[in-house]
């Protein structure tokens, strides 16, 4: 698996996903899912494209499991906490319920997070 290629495509897709939901709310006036809009933005689109180019440039960054591992925690946990967010945010899912969910999700962020740091700090 190409690690820059796949935070790159995850970050392309993330960003066409952030224009329309922004468009959308542009469109009907209805704001109410804006903190949603900010986390497909900054979790999805600027996170996965700076980590795509970091493990582009900096040679050796890529090797190993844990580029691999970072890549599908910051997936996994992106992924779900953009749907528990738009779950909470519409009503669909009440506080109480989802709630408790949302550290682990952040959790997974965080690991896959400090593995980059790792990986970092050991090839640069």
């Amino acid at each position: 698996m190409n690690i820059s290629r796949g935070f790159m495509v995850m970050g392309a897709v993330y960003l066409v996903v952030g224009i329309l939901f922004g468009a959308y709310m542009g469109g009907s006036g209805d704001h109410t899912l804006a903190p949603v809009h900010a986390h497909i933005n900054l979790l999805g689109f600027t996170l996965m494209t700076v980590f795509g180019v970091g493990y582009r440039l900096i040679p050796g960054l890529a090797e190993g499991i844990l580029p691999r591992a970072h890549f599908w925690l910051h997936q996994a946990g992106a992924l779900f906490l953009l749907l528990g967010l738009t779950l909470l945010m519409t009503g669909q899912v009440p506080e109480a319920t989802i709630g408790p969910v949302f550290p682990v999700l952040e959790g997974t962020i965080l690991l896959g997070a400090i593995l980059w740091l790792v990986a970092v700090l050991r090839r640069t």
